[in-house]
Formats: structure tokens, sequence, C-alpha cells
């Protein structure tokens, strides 16, 4: 009877808290990169678990999808303008006084250009691409000049 082959290297560091490690990194907006940098391992070796580990690489993009997305809807608050609730507090001849009021941050011009470039690159990208139509005549005259 063949006995089973021996695996050969180092034991994999991939551990069942790993991927619980990898989400809370991926959903505060770690890349690839950092997230491999802060667990210990290389990225290659980061990758190859990717590739060994179907479940865990769509873990990680749907992890990251959410991470975009909460910098998507900021991004659109912020192009827009936005209000919140907010409490100032004053002093009140040494008695805390607190005032709820609400605080409004205008739309944010440079935030705004930037979502339509990205969403609307048609009408709002800075290249402008111009097409030339129509047709180019030209005329060659040739005269021969006598040496003499």
């Amino acid at each position: 009877m063949k006995e089973p082959k021996k695996k050969n290297g180092r034991p994999t560091k991939f551990v069942d808290d790993m991927a619980e490690r990898v989400k809370l990194l991926a959903l505060r907006g770690f890349t690839d990169a950092e997230m491999s940098k802060i667990i210990g391992v290389s990225e290659a070796t980061f990758n190859a678990w990717k590739k060994k580990n179907e479940g865990f690489l769509e873990s990680i993009k749907d992890w990251k999808a959410v991470a975009d997305g909460e910098v998507e809807a900021s991004l659109f608050h912020r192009a827009k303008g936005y209000s919140h609730p907010e409490d100032k507090i004053f002093n009140d001849n040494g008695c805390p006084l607190v005032v709820p009021t609400t605080k409004h941050y205008p739309p944010d011009s440079t935030a705004a250009i930037y979502w339509l470039k990205n969403r609307r690159p048609q009408e709002w990208r800075d290249k402008q691409e111009i097409e030339h139509s129509g047709s180019v005549v030209t005329e060659i005259e040739c005269r021969v000049v006598d040496p003499k």
C-alpha cells in the first residue's frame, strides 16, 4: 500500500481567525499590500491564499465594496451639501448650557466636479475629442527648367 505524499514547505499561516482579521482591515479601506504587511505575510502569500480559497477572495471583494460604498456616499453628500444635528455647549454663569442646533455644510464644488467626471465622463471630462471631416485637395505643378 502506498503512503500518502508528505507536503513539503512551511506550514501555512492562514488560521481560522485570519478571515475575520482581514475583514476588519478591508472594511477600514486597507489595500492588499497593506493588509498582508499588517498580518505578517508577503503580498505573494496573501495572493496565493486568495487563489486557493475562492470564498476568501470573494469575501475580500465584498468587504472592500462596503468600504468603497461608504466613501462614495460621503463624497455624494459632500458634493450636494448636507446638514446634521449638533449640540453647542456654552458657559452660562458657571453652568453648562447645551443648545441643540443644526450644522449646515454647503455643497463642495470640487467634490461635485470629481463626482461628475467619474460618473458622467462623456459630459464632464477635461479632454474633449473633436472630429474633423472633409477632404483636402492638393495640386502639384511641375516645370522643366532649361539649364542654359
